[in-house]
């Protein structure tokens, strides 16, 4: 857990300084620090708290460009957040937890082909997915380059790239939940996300000003 992060002190923080929040930043804030808390009440159950903190993510991030029929992919739409967020981020938080906390995890989870997307596509029989062993290797080549480049933003990409072949895989009733087939990268991408997201938020309270995008469910009276 990101301790000096938790819900309340988010929500503490929000409160105090919400009334200069543009209102459709706030709603993003005030519905993502609401799933973060949801996700600290999971008591170990992992598969939900990495559910609810997928949804604290969506609440901060999707943008209603994504419902639209010519929508950038899913990788494309990460980076231009995860870019932004980076080059806000001037005390490295989001640096310092890749390359010190979860160093390992993030590996994990780029050796790991049952969170690769083309993997399953040639297992459901998709053409065009034969080379999926090529393309896993391609992939964690690109990673580690950008590893060691340094490049948080392109890093973070990656990364929520093999999170959300496990969104689906959760989401679309395509894992048993507690299961012990996939316990390890459940548990990490609950993990790596406990610590993300709330930073991810902070960041966003500290930069109302910045364009977060409009919130394809806003509140309707």
């Amino acid at each position: 857990m990101n301790d000096s992060l938790s819900f309340s002190n988010l929500k503490n923080k929000q409160r105090a300084i919400r009334a200069g929040f543009p209102e459709t930043m706030g709603l993003r804030v005030h519905r993502a620090i609401s799933w973060v808390g949801r996700s600290e009440a999971c008591d170990g159950d992992e598969d939900a708290r990495f559910l609810f903190l997928w949804i604290a993510f969506n609440a901060a991030y999707a943008d209603e460009r994504e419902f639209q029929s010519i929508a950038p992919g899913e990788r494309a739409a990460f980076l231009d957040f995860f870019g932004k967020l980076v080059a806000l981020d001037h005390e490295k938080r989001i640096y310092k937890a890749l390359w010190q906390r979860f160093t390992g995890p993030v590996r994990l989870l780029m050796e790991n082909r049952y969170v690769f997307n083309p993997f399953w596509q040639y297992h459901n029989g998709i053409d065009g997915y034969e080379d999926w062993e090529a393309r896993f290797k391609a992939s964690a080549k690109s990673f580690t380059q950008a590893f060691q480049a340094g490049d948080t933003a392109r890093v973070l990409s990656f990364v929520f790239d093999r999170l959300y072949v496990l969104r689906n895989q959760l989401v679309h009733g395509g894992s048993t939940w507690n299961s012990g087939v996939n316990r390890t990268q459940v548990r990490d991408g609950a993990a790596i996300l406990a610590f993300l997201l709330p930073v991810f938020v902070d960041l966003m309270m500290e930069n109302p000003e910045q364009e977060w995008g409009k919130p394809f469910y806003p509140v309707v009276q």
